[in-house]
């Protein structure tokens, strides 16, 4: 009795050291709670569908997570609150800004991303999400994964299938002559080829920089200020020319975003538009029955770069390395870049999903073809918006030049000053 007593008791003691190992563990699980910090209102579809992810989380796993919804504000919100040591846990903003203005509170990734987990099938997570995205995460970080690419987008030529339809375009333009035939129909059609807002002028210009000349010329002008080059009065030339031969939308000159994607490209006043793949998202509610397709910016020259090159990025998630609960926090980033949330967020904002296997929106499928395609990544606006004055001179003069106040040579001269 005395020798059962003892083995009795050690397999009690062995129990109990087991439940205060496992049980604890459980407990500290169910005790951690995660402040998220989120760059979308609550009303926006990213927001609704964050909020109802989270909600789905926390009922899957046991972790509490205290969503604040920042909107774009947090560019201006974040940085006090993380230097004053306020919990946050994780927070989301554009891959570029998260590494370049809170990288000193950031958390190395690479471990986590090497994992499994519930919603990537048995793989490693850094096996199952865009790899070209991945990769840029990891260029970016300087050979770390610092941030979790979520909600791509790319800039593409994004245009009304049924227009060019009606007005006999077969197929998309891959080079300039394409475009210029392409236009000529949709002219015939009654309809101007293309439009722009004041937001995206600098862009417009950028891109056609980087197909006359390529990239490497185009950011050099920025660097250098110098706009006196022979390619700005080709620019000049060909879209004096677009005016004038009613390619480019009348209302072009004037337009005050978001006068041009809401007044022209939403209602079929226009066919195409040098844009975001957020467009459809954004004027969803004007024309939800737009029939959208994308193409890459024609190529201009031999001299320049060709539809292989493009801008394309994402916003990214963030773990701050303060955070007592890394690996619950990157669970819920996992939870919300794989599987069902992943796809839900794709479908409700029009948005590009982060999981490979993820299906895109119908809108953005021929965008796809874009991106995966894209070896050449560009600088937003090949860099015409890095420096306020560039782009405030841009503005002033394309809308002179297709206004007909510049003509080719006078905008040279105005963009040389």
């Amino acid at each position: 009795m005395k020798k059962r007593s003892v083995v009795l008791a050690a397999v009690l003691l062995a129990a109990a050291v087991v439940c205060t190992v496992s049980c604890g563990k459980k407990e500290e699980t169910a005790k951690a709670k995660l402040v998220y910090w989120t760059m979308w209102n609550e009303a926006e579809p990213q927001g609704t569908v964050i909020a109802r992810a989270v909600e789905a989380f926390t009922k899957e796993t046991g972790i509490e997570v205290e969503v604040n919804f920042n909107g774009r504000e947090i560019r201006k919100t974040l940085q006090p609150a993380l230097d004053a040591g306020e919990t946050i846990d994780l927070f989301d903003e554009d891959i570029e800004r998260v590494l370049n203005t809170w990288g000193n509170y950031l958390l190395p990734l690479d471990t986590y991303t090497a994992k499994a987990y519930s919603t990537t099938g048995g793989k490693p997570y850094n096996t199952v999400v865009n790899q070209t995205l991945y990769n840029l995460a990891k260029e970016l970080g300087g050979g770390t994964v610092k941030n979790i690419p979520y909600q791509p987008s790319a800039f593409v030529t994004l245009y009304n299938k049924d227009l060019f339809s009606k007005a006999g375009i077969t197929n998309t333009p891959k080079t300039w002559d394409e475009f210029l035939i392409a236009c000529e129909k949709l002219k015939v059609l009654g309809v101007p080829a293309i439009t722009v807002d004041d937001a995206y002028m600098a862009c417009f210009f950028g891109y056609n920089m980087d197909r006359l000349v390529g990239e490497e010329a185009t950011l050099a002008m920025v660097n250098n200020k110098d706009f006196t080059g022979p390619q700005v009065l080709e620019f000049g030339k060909i879209w004096e020319n677009m005016a004038k031969n009613g390619y480019i939308s009348a209302k072009a000159a004037s337009n005050i975003w978001p006068a041009g994607q809401v007044e022209e490209m939403a209602v079929g006043k226009v066919a195409m538009y040098l844009n975001g793949t957020w467009l459809p998202n954004e004027i969803k509610a004007q024309a939800p029955d737009l029939n959208w397709g994308a193409f890459a910016w024609p190529v201009m020259s031999e001299n320049g770069d060709g539809i292989e090159a493009n801008n394309y990025g994402c916003q990214s998630f963030a773990i701050n390395k303060n955070t007592k609960y890394p690996e619950e926090a990157f669970k819920l980033i996992v939870w919300l870049t794989t599987g069902e949330w992943d796809a839900q967020l794709a479908k409700e904002s029009i948005g590009i999903p982060a999981g490979n296997d993820t299906v895109w929106p119908t809108q953005l499928a021929e965008a796809k073809v874009i991106v995966d395609n894209t070896t050449n990544r560009l600088d937003w606006a090949v860099g015409m918006e890095n420096d306020p004055e560039i782009n405030a001179k841009i503005k002033e003069n394309f809308a002179k030049l297709i206004k007909g106040d510049l003509d080719a040579e006078g905008f040279a001269a105005a963009m040389a000053k």
